[in-house]
């Protein structure tokens, strides 16, 4: 049996602006959280950080963190090994593989649908997205165009447990 891991999760970057802070509420208690904001200057990171970290303590939500360097607060990290929740993006089935190598628990299968975080960028559908993680021994996660709704009619039945967002939680630019 899988650990329990959130179902929920919101990905963070620049283009959210003060809506990060409406996401955050929206997110449900026990979500989690990949904090990106990789565009951010260091000292302005961490303290944006801090702040995120605040808000997931009071909220109850798991909060990780790309990037290499780390922060205080986090409770794990994306696309790097190390101690904590480890989680992991994947556009293909090579991607996949190499998370679970890494000994990630999570993995972001990306982008089933078109995305306003990736304009122009070719979405891997339903089918194949879910073929990525198939029969892989860590929970897989899908991002790109997902919403409530796109995960419960769509997703779910093809073994996804849970979906990443942006826009859906309320943060996106329009």
């Amino acid at each position: 049996m899988r650990a329990r891991h959130p179902d929920r999760w919101l990905m963070t970057d620049e283009r959210q602006g003060e809506a990060l802070w409406r996401a955050l509420g929206r997110l449900p208690r026990g979500g989690g959280i990949v904090f990106r904001h990789h565009a951010t200057p260091p000292a302005e990171r961490a303290r944006l950080f801090a702040r995120v970290a605040a808000v997931a303590r009071r909220r109850g939500l798991i909060l990780v963190r790309a990037g290499a360097t780390p922060l205080r607060g986090e409770r794990g990290r994306h696309a790097r090994r190390g101690p904590g929740l480890v989680t992991w993006p994947a556009h293909s089935r090579p991607e996949a593989i190499m998370a679970v190598r890494a000994g990630a628990a999570l993995v972001f299968v990306s982008p089933v649908f078109a995305t306003r975080s990736h304009p122009g960028a070719r979405a891997l559908g339903p089918l194949r997205a879910a073929a990525i993680a198939r029969g892989l021994p860590l929970g897989a996660i899908a991002l790109g165009g997902v919403d409530e709704r796109r995960y419960r009619h769509r997703l779910r039945a093809l073994g996804f447990g849970g979906y990443a967002a942006i826009d859906a939680w309320g943060a996106g630019d329009g």
